[in-house]
């Protein structure tokens, strides 16, 4: 059921609950009106919306970092990509491009991950205002929404966290060739 204004043909208004099982009444006109919140519904969904609103700024500032790292890790291959010639450097720089293949796909990840938390959070904050005019109870999709959002975006961290490491250690180790063995870390044994 939804509240409903009806207009009467000789001017006067009347508020009653409509039922859309039946028809309209007879001789009158019935415009439908949306029940809004009350200032304290609007602002206890405000501030329920805060912490949404604040993960989806450290999202949006991830994404930021993530598209820039991204854009790094392209020119580099280009550049990488681009070289000529027969000596070890290059040979050493050839190297690089599976790892700058690998870091893109990890950076990619974590943006595919961060942009589907944005989602998820977006969705959240529309929801609870959307549950605030239809006076619906939101807690539990709320919840389990935010829970969801929280969730993706630890993905996107984890994916960046790798490719972290993987940046870290091609920086102090340099790339190695496929066809240069690995040192063994105990030369004494």
């Amino acid at each position: 059921m939804a509240l409903a204004v009806t207009v009467r043909l000789d001017g006067r208004a009347a508020q009653s609950e409509w039922d859309w099982s039946c028809c309209a009444p007879s001789c009158s006109e019935t415009l439908m009106l949306i029940n809004t919140p009350s200032i304290e519904q609007l602002s206890t969904v405000i501030s329920q919306v805060t912490g949404p609103a604040f993960l989806l700024a450290a999202e949006a500032q991830l994404l930021s970092v993530l598209v820039s790292r991204l854009e790094r890790i392209v020119d580099r291959s280009r550049t990488v990509a681009g070289t000529e010639g027969d000596s070890e450097e290059y040979a050493h720089l050839k190297a690089e491009l599976p790892i700058l293949r690998q870091r893109g796909l990890l950076i990619h990840r974590a943006m595919y991950w961060g942009v589907a938390s944005c989602i998820v959070t977006s969705v959240l904050v529309i929801i609870s205002f959307a549950a605030a005019y239809l006076h619906m109870r939101h807690e539990y999709g709320a919840g389990l929404l935010f829970a969801l959002a929280m969730a993706l975006f630890t993905a996107a961290l984890i994916a960046f966290a790798k490719e972290l490491q993987l940046a870290y250690l091609e920086i102090s180790g340099g790339a190695k060739s496929p066809q240069t063995p690995v040192r063994k870390s105990y030369p004494h044994v």
